[in-house]
């Protein structure tokens, strides 16, 4: 569920209608729901209680301060894949013994910057990145909490952009290679073996995948247990979906009924890194209609947001459902909504029926909420939108929109060139 709703014919964030924060900040912009990022959080707290559990918020996800100091307060903690990311999650009130890193490329200095943190853990890729943390934390003196990554080979039945669980992917250690591994990672002397993780794709819709990847992560923990190897944590990633446009995802609750009869007995804490269940359908981006432009073929709705503030469309081919901000009669036509950027790819929609905007009109886009500023860019040399968050009856700059001088900021031109 989310808080967007229409009430007397204009749609609102909670208590909040979008048109009066358009007027009052300009369009485009990032728009969150407060009650709906708890609602999603206490939904997936609940649906685990009867085993010991941590969330981790994938920051990735939704890498706002605001966003993370309230689901920090909430008890959540946080699933990071760089540094910048756990300086974000440590600034906004992040448990750093909730902290999980995953990550395929940690470099040095970001391996030191966790082990000072003293994270939960690290989430191992390879061996070579596991015998630079033993390097690095042998410099420090200090032990590094390691899980090893496994690759239990399931197809996650996602976009394959997004899938992360296959032999062919990237991500993590062979299930064969595994048992070695966790062998020779118990003999370092500054790694201190302490989890199993996996984490198979993202924008799960069938249950099934997570069920098989969970009960071959299961038979690991066990065997290793046996071989003298005690593993305190199962971290089953994330990658629960939810719905963009006909989609029928499972409930946190269905999710967790499903793994928790697989894990019963194991005697592990587990951990989860939900991302877009958290956060997707708590945000929408708000934009603007500047000009219209029909041809034979079809009819253009031209905004001032663009594939620069949300790239999903564009990168995945992703579904967004496209909403007036104020509700009237609209026919649909067929056609594009598209941004300014001079890219054919620039579009928010794309060859199907959409409302009949007119010029000046406030669109919605919605479920905008993961996965959408954190992938946003300044190309074509466009400020970033702010992000508005939305408590009850008031709302808050959370970040504000970027300047012509920001762009610049950072740059010089050398005096002698």
């Amino acid at each position: 569920m989310n808080h967007f709703h229409y009430m007397n014919g204009e749609m609102y964030c909670e208590e909040v209608p979008l048109k009066k924060i358009a007027d009052e900040v300009g369009t485009p912009f990032y728009v969150y729901s407060a009650a709906t990022f708890k609602k999603h959080f206490e939904d997936f707290e609940a649906s685990f209680k009867e085993v010991p559990h941590i969330i981790c918020f994938a920051v990735k996800a939704n890498s706002n301060l605001a966003v993370l100091n309230l689901l920090g307060k909430l008890g959540c903690g946080a699933d990071i894949v760089s540094g910048g990311e756990l300086y974000r999650a440590l600034k906004a009130g992040i448990d750093s013994k909730k902290i999980v890193y995953a990550g395929v490329g940690k470099t040095e200095e970001e391996i030191e910057f966790a082990l000072k943190s003293d994270i939960l853990m690290f989430n191992i890729e390879s061996l070579q990145e596991l015998e630079k943390i033993n390097e690095v934390a042998k410099r420090l003196n200090k032990k590094a909490r390691i899980a090893l990554r496994v690759n239990p080979n399931v197809d996650p039945k996602t976009h394959p952009y997004i899938s992360t669980g296959l032999k062919k992917n990237k991500f993590g250690i062979p299930i064969e290679k595994a048992y070695q591994e966790y062998e020779y990672a118990a003999s370092l002397s500054n790694i201190e073996v302490v989890g199993a993780h996996c984490h198979i794709g993202s924008q799960l819709t069938d249950v099934s995948p997570f069920v098989d990847a969970t009960k071959i992560m299961v038979e690991l923990v066990k065997n290793l247990k046996d071989k003298g190897i005690e593993i305190k944590y199962l971290d089953l990633g994330g990658g629960l979906g939810i719905k963009y446009k006909d989609e029928t995802p499972p409930s946190p609750k269905e999710y967790a009924d499903k793994l928790i009869d697989v894990i019963k007995g194991l005697d592990v804490t587990l951990v989860f890194e939900p991302g877009r269940v958290i956060a997707g359908n708590a945000g929408a981006l708000v934009t603007k209609v500047l000009y219209t432009k029909d041809t034979e073929l079809k009819s253009f709705k031209i905004v001032d947001a663009a594939m620069n503030d949300l790239m999903r469309p564009t990168l995945y081919g992703s579904y967004h459902e496209i909403k007036p901000v104020k509700e009237g009669n609209y026919k649909n036509v067929y056609g594009d909504i598209v941004g300014p950027i001079c890219e054919t790819g620039d579009f928010l929609a794309k060859d199907r029926d959409i409302p009949d905007f007119q010029q000046g009109d406030l669109v919605a886009v919605m479920s905008a909420g993961a996965y959408g500023f954190t992938m946003s860019s300044n190309y074509n040399s466009r400020p970033r939108v702010p992000e508005i968050l939305v408590n009850k009856d008031k709302y808050y700059i959370v970040r504000r929109r970027e300047t012509y001088d920001d762009l610049i900021g950072l740059e010089c031109i050398p005096e002698d060139l």
